[in-house]
């Protein structure tokens, strides 16, 4: 028996385009997300995508955002390894606070934002940017949701 090892799986077929179908909404999650994300380090913001999109399985955002943080320059061992944050040894304090911050508020219902958490962020961003922040993690979560409801998928990469 001959197999394709290159031959992919057939992307599924996305379900309802929301700027189609709910222009509005859709124009204010752009403008959400522009203001979301006003005043976090572009890098920050790309891991906090990143490792949010992970935790919900979104394949669409997170093919987004490993692409957006290569292109700032973001190292190939840090994607690989953002899954594992707690245990590699290169994530900045700044970082690991935004890692778990993001952490506790995408899966909010395992026991919602924990105090030491929170407090650990709030020691390393000042209230605007921890508010940022917030609001960066509550605007990539809502993005997950879209494409995962919608059945949004990246496009296969050319080997």
């Amino acid at each position: 028996m001959t197999t394709n090892d290159t031959a992919y799986v057939p992307a599924p077929v996305q379900r309802i385009s929301l700027p189609e179908q709910a222009g509005d909404f859709y124009r204010r999650m752009v403008d959400l997300d522009r203001a979301a994300r006003a005043g976090i380090d572009p890098l920050l913001a790309e891991l906090v995508r990143i490792h949010a999109s992970a935790i919900n399985g979104c394949a669409f955002c997170l093919d987004m955002h490993t692409t957006d943080a290569r292109k700032l320059g973001e190292q190939e061992h840090r994607l690989h390894t953002l899954p594992a944050w707690r245990e590699a040894p290169w994530y900045t304090a700044r970082e690991r606070a935004a890692l778990a911050l993001t952490e506790a508020v995408t899966l909010v219902t395992d026991g919602h934002v924990p105090d030491a958490v929170y407090d650990e962020a709030a020691k390393q961003f000042e209230q605007q940017e921890l508010a940022q922040l917030i609001a960066l993690i509550i605007a990539i979560n809502s993005w997950n949701r879209i494409a995962i409801a919608s059945r949004m998928s990246p496009a296969p990469k050319q080997a």
